[in-house]
């Protein structure tokens, strides 16, 4: 079965000024260079969309919210407000059950996070893209909080590969 790329919260607000995550500017090559063999290899390609609220950088329809990566015929947009993507979302219908995922975005610690481990629970096999994949400084650097949450990862079940070698079939 060819795998799914779930692209979460690849938005502006993330990879854009004012304030993109400190990777941003290796990161969103990765991102593009796994969706383009995706595209290329014609996998199923779903864009998780944050919905912000107050004075959130991705409120709906402020610059922030926009995807950076159009949105191309066949492919699904999701909006979500919680970490979790398939939390009152209609994820789980776009794809088939025990469906491989790639999952690449944005933040490492906290939507990345929770999709890739409900993703687990749910009995689908999970390659998270190594350096797809980001958050902002926090409590530790960005890159060691990244780096922290892709071990957790791994030892759920979840796969490791670099955009580099990430396939589709």
């Amino acid at each position: 079965m060819v795998p799914v790329l779930i692209l979460i919260d690849v938005q502006n607000n993330m990879l854009l000024p004012p304030e993109p995550v400190p990777s941003a500017a290796t990161v969103a090559p990765a991102i593009e260079a796994v969706l383009s063999r995706a595209r290329a290899a014609g996998a199923a390609v779903v864009h998780v969309r944050n919905n912000g609220t107050g004075d959130d950088p991705d409120v709906p329809g402020t610059p922030g919210w926009a995807l950076v990566h159009d949105v191309l015929p066949g492919e699904y947009v999701v909006d979500k407000t919680t970490p979790d993507s398939f939390a009152g979302t209609p994820l789980s219908t776009l794809v088939p059950t025990g469906a491989p995922l790639v999952v690449a975005g944005m933040q490492s610690d906290f939507c990345v996070r929770e999709t890739t481990l409900e993703a687990l629970r749910r009995g689908h096999p999970v390659t998270l893209v190594t350096d797809a994949h980001a958050t902002y400084d926090g409590s530790a650097p960005a890159a060691e909080a990244s780096a922290a949450v892709a071990a957790e990862l791994a030892t759920a079940g979840a796969s490791l590969a670099s955009s580099e070698v990430v396939h589709f079939g």
